[in-house]
């Protein structure tokens, strides 16, 4: 894949490289475990990317397994990791949203001998654990920097929505945010039905009417968010952000709907492992520690840039 060549060939050089078992003239199997969702529009995205680099590596004979939860369930996500480890693959790819339910199946993992990448979530945790390198970004940072934004826009009290209780990431991003913007910030707790974030959402603004900011922490909660301000009259009189990209998020960024969106280009998140892994497998070659693929920041100047590429399914 051209466009991804010369970023693939840096990050590998610039990060160095440790051990690993080479396959040589045999086919490699890669599973990718995640807590999302391909039917998510940011999870979507994360499985383009994993996608694009099954059909890139192809041709050293890799085979790419993606499996995830119907729902957002540590049991459920356990079961499919131990399940891949005792199917005996080359490289694992994890995401890491609770540690203590995951950690005993992912050491399992690396007790085995599988190389281990973990993905968007885990950054705090990976190393614990015995994974040889995080994709994605540093939750509490991107959060921090998400406050001080809302900060500089004249926002003192805000409310976090967090609709994925109990995914640690989502939990830091909050606790950055808090801390970036330096004034009053509550936690309010949904899901991922559209229906209870509008209803909940809308609930906290009639009890809190002087909340000037909401930070939604995935387009599966900006989007019913956008609806209910929009259905009380609020739209751009409270301020909203959100992390992560959504067609619909990018359109109301370009409509100055939102004041911010902060992209962690998933795509990267799904495509590099298994590009990692692959190397791992067929020459030892391994990037060490955090490979960062964001905090970046989409506002209305920007948002249109960025549209074409979310019609591809790649931002």
């Amino acid at each position: 894949m051209k466009r991804f060549g010369r970023l693939l060939a840096s990050a590998v050089l610039a990060a160095g490289v440790v051990a690993g078992t080479a396959t040589a003239g045999e086919d490699i199997r890669i599973v990718v475990v995640t807590h999302g969702q391909a039917s998510d529009p940011f999870w979507n995205v994360v499985k383009n990317g994993v996608d694009a680099a099954a059909a890139d590596m192809a041709k050293y004979g890799v085979k790419v397994e993606y499996r995830a939860p119907e729902t957002f369930d540590m049991v459920k996500m356990s079961q499919l990791i131990d399940a891949a480890v005792a199917s005996k693959p080359d490289g694992l790819a994890v995401s890491i949203p609770d540690a203590d339910a995951l950690g005993p199946s992912i050491q399992n993992a690396v007790a085995a001998g599988i190389p281990v990448v973990s993905l968007n979530s885990g950054s705090d945790v990976y190393d614990k654990l015995g994974v040889r390198v995080h994709v994605g970004q540093t939750e509490f940072e991107a959060g921090l920097g998400g406050g001080k934004r809302m900060a500089a826009a004249g926002v003192k009290k805000a409310v976090c929505v967090n609709h994925e209780v109990g995914n640690v990431a989502l939990d830091l991003r909050c606790e950055g945010f808090a801390k970036g913007l330096g004034g009053q910030s509550e936690v309010l707790a949904t899901s991922m039905d559209p229906t209870e974030t509008r209803n909940a959402i809308k609930a906290y603004l009639a009890k809190n009417p002087d909340t000037e900011g909401i930070l939604a922490l995935g387009p599966a909660a900006a989007e019913p968010i956008m609806q209910a301000l929009e259905e009380m009259g609020l739209l751009g009189k409270v301020k909203l952000a959100t992390f992560d990209l959504s067609p619909a998020v990018l359109q109301a960024l370009s409509e100055g709907k939102m004041l911010f969106a902060i992209d962690q280009q998933q795509y990267l998140q799904g495509y590099l492992p298994v590009v990692f892994l692959t190397l791992n497998a067929k020459y030892g070659l391994m990037p060490a520690g955090v490979v960062m693929t964001g905090p970046g920041f989409v506002t209305p100047e920007n948002a249109k840039q960025v549209i074409e590429l979310a019609k591809k399914g790649i931002r």
